[in-house]
């Protein structure tokens, strides 16, 4: 069986984590992931609408393709 080694990153979250066990703590945990990367995801995509790589011709290709099938 081989080893699992974690990054320094991990070894705090996990340190970090270990403090709160509850399951009112996971689903604060979870909000909080969700509106971070939802922010960061915004934004990006706010960037690419303002030089011209978004644009609404182009988010109605992308809803006609099947994301299934990309790699």
């Amino acid at each position: 069986m081989e080893a699992t080694v974690f990054n320094p990153i991990q070894v705090h979250l996990l340190k970090m984590f270990a403090l709160d066990s509850t399951q009112s703590g996971l689903v604060e945990l979870k909000d909080v992931l969700y509106r971070h990367y939802s922010a960061q995801m915004n934004a990006q995509l706010e960037e690419m609408w303002q030089i011209g790589e978004l644009s609404q011709e182009r988010l109605d290709e992308i809803n006609k393709m099947d994301l299934h099938k990309l790699q």
